[in-house]
């Protein structure tokens, strides 16, 4: 898997996890200031659209997982 499938899963499950501990009907249920996780992750995927800074993607490419290239198959 590359950089970016890594970031969209981890994005997609800190939002579906923020939610689940932020909706009041939810079991797992902890309170609604969870929610503002969900803001935040939002607001950081908006913001790395124009700056190309993600913090996440460094972290992932310390560890050497690899980038998408034109060489790359699906």
């Amino acid at each position: 898997m590359t950089i970016e499938r890594y970031i969209r899963i981890l994005a997609g499950f800190f939002v579906l996890l923020s939610l689940a501990l932020g909706v009041e009907g939810s079991p797992l249920f902890f309170s609604k200031w969870a929610l503002a996780f969900t803001a935040f992750v939002g607001l950081n995927l908006f913001q790395s659209g124009f700056t190309k800074f993600c913090i996440p993607e460094m972290l992932l490419r310390k560890l050497g997982v690899p980038e998408a290239g034109a060489s790359c198959k699906r």
